[in-house]
């Protein structure tokens, strides 16, 4: 009876040692019940040593099992090694190829490799770039570069990394990988590659056109990430400096409305290129900039370079030499770019023919060397360049050999040009750049004081400027000057600003009528430059005949009356 009861207190110290240290993981549906609080004492070891068995006859099962996966895993590596010490790399790669193609007949997609290439495929950097522009932050991680002459960071994506995008309302999906070369090494050893996934139902619909819209994109990503250049004409080529002119339209100083109006045209310009293919029409704008001196001809012409992203090429008719250097030198402008010929009136001998006749003895008689540009002499040594050549190189066959190029022509003086220059087709847009009116002069104190019109001094002094402003007739470059004078006191600045332009008022309805007109026109800045051209002439041929000199007397008489 002792023993008895021995044994089952050992028993039950171990059902109890086991319940704490190793409770049971797996269950096993066979097996046999454990005892529950419910069995007698006398019929609990018994129940203990039957599970107990169970799982020692379950042990080798197990056993077996990992022993055959072990041997299979084996097999597999050996069968590998051989296969790669039988058959040679490229029978193995066609194998995967051929596996592949098989697997891809099933598939409803189809995959497009593109593979870097310097200086080969320029497709490879254009996806780049493309993606680049919508890469958001939800990407773990990115890979950072800058271009050279790129003012702008860009983001790609690392090794296998993707990406979906959305073109045409088709959904595609863009890999970027970089493998080890092994058969025909590169010589960074490696080969980056992007991978384009389209449904093949969509392949014919959108592949061709996809693959533009990216490259296009590409190019306007490059365009505005670089610095822009300004070219001038030497020598019979071009040579570039940076451009980083800061003018921009928003402060430019001119009438919102017409500053919405050029950019809105110029928007149409840059999205036509279906439209001038489809009317037969060179994918080329001409902008004619006239008006006084100082309303902002050169700041207009830096803002639309930066509102485009364009380069600028200035061009120097004074240092062409003849028409086919003129011709050459459009040749070698690039597409999207902005080509300014300043103070055309001033730069070579192209005024209206209609008014040649009237000028023929003033011209003879401070140059009597100077041949008739007027009458379009073809002498390349006398007469550089003639009008012919200047209209052939705005709207001949040569002006089409490049697409999305803007010619923009500035002058003081629009009377002075001949018409055939100012037609449509030649200059479609005639910009008239007028002195500074009130809108505009809400733009100048907003650029250099800060503050609007309304917000400076008394109420009173912004009602005075809005009626003054409009009979002073002053430039935006005059009032700038003011106002740079006075920028660190806002009240100092209105002040002057009030005074000058009620002087100027006054000056105005004092005089009036032709000596006015002179001087709000510009006309003392013409005699400045015939006087210049005068004193520039050759001394053996100051003298002119008495009836020239008389003539020319009388019609600068008839002309002060």
């Amino acid at each position: 009876m002792e023993s008895n009861v021995g044994s089952w207190s050992a028993a039950r110290f171990e059902v109890d040692r086991h319940g704490l240290f190793s409770p049971p993981i797996v269950t096993y549906h066979n097996a046999p019940p454990l005892p529950s609080s419910s069995s007698s004492p006398s019929s609990t070891p018994r129940n203990l040593q039957e599970n107990l068995h169970f799982h020692s006859r379950r042990m080798p099962d197990m056993k077996e099992s990992w022993s055959s996966l072990a041997s299979l895993l084996g097999t597999l590596a050996f069968c590998q090694t051989l296969l790669q010490v039988v058959l040679p790399p490229e029978l193995r790669y066609a194998s995967l190829r051929f596996l592949k193609r098989i697997l891809g007949f099933s598939s409803s997609y189809c995959y497009f490799e593109i593979t870097e290439a310097v200086g080969i495929n320029d497709l490879y950097n254009a996806v780049q770039l493309y993606l680049s522009s919508f890469l958001s932050a939800s990407c773990s991680r990115l890979s950072l570069s800058r271009a050279p002459n790129s003012s702008s960071t860009t983001f790609t994506l690392t090794n296998s990394d993707c990406i979906a995008d959305i073109f045409d309302g088709v959904s595609v999906q863009w890999e970027h990988a970089v493998t080890q070369c092994q058969s025909k090494p590169s010589s960074r050893g490696e080969k980056r590659f992007f991978t384009l996934r389209i449904r093949k139902c969509d392949r014919d619909r959108i592949l061709d056109s996809y693959l533009d819209y990216i490259m296009d994109k590409a190019n306007d990503i490059r365009r505005k990430n670089r610095e822009r250049l300004l070219y001038t004409n030497s020598h019979g080529g071009w040579n570039p400096v940076l451009f980083k002119h800061p003018s921009t339209f928003d402060t430019l100083a001119m009438d919102p409305e017409r500053k919405r109006d050029i950019m809105e045209d110029l928007r149409d310009f840059v999205a036509g290129k279906a439209f001038y293919q489809r009317t037969g029409r060179a994918w080329k704008r001409g902008y004619l900039l006239y008006g006084p001196p100082g309303t902002g001809k050169s700041s207009m012409i830096a803002a639309m370079a930066n509102f485009l992203s364009y380069d600028i090429y200035d061009l120097e008719l004074t240092k062409v030499l003849s028409n086919s250097e003129l011709r050459d030198l459009l040749m070698r402008t690039s597409s999207k770019s902005i080509i300014v010929i300043e103070d055309i009136d001033c730069s070579a001998n192209l005024c209206n023919r209609s008014k040649a006749p009237q000028d023929l003895a003033r011209r003879s008689c401070s140059d009597p060397g100077a041949p008739n540009a007027a009458l379009g002499s073809e002498d390349g040594n006398n007469n550089p360049i003639t009008l012919s050549g200047l209209l052939n190189f705005t709207d001949g066959l040569w002006s089409c050999c490049g697409s999305e190029r803007i010619f923009v022509f500035t002058t003081n003086h629009i009377d002075k040009l001949d018409p055939a220059l100012l037609r449509s087709g030649r200059m479609d847009m005639h910009i008239y750049m007028s002195y500074c009116s009130y809108p505009a002069l809400k733009i100048l104190l907003h650029n250099y004081l800060g503050s609007e019109a309304e917000d400076l001094g008394e109420a009173a002094a912004a009602s005075s400027l809005r009626e003054v402003v409009k009979k002073a007739k002053m430039t935006p470059a005059d009032i700038s000057e003011v106002l740079i004078k006075n920028r660190r006191n806002k009240e100092k600045a209105v002040s002057e600003l009030l005074e000058a332009l009620k002087a100027r008022a006054e000056r105005n309805e004092k005089y009036g009528g032709l000596r006015g007109e002179r001087e709000l026109n510009g006309e003392e800045e013409e005699e400045e430059e015939q006087e210049k051209r005068a004193l520039e002439s050759p001394k053996d041929g100051s003298h002119c005949d008495t009836d020239s000199r008389k003539k020319v007397e009388d019609d600068e008489a008839e002309k002060a009356k």
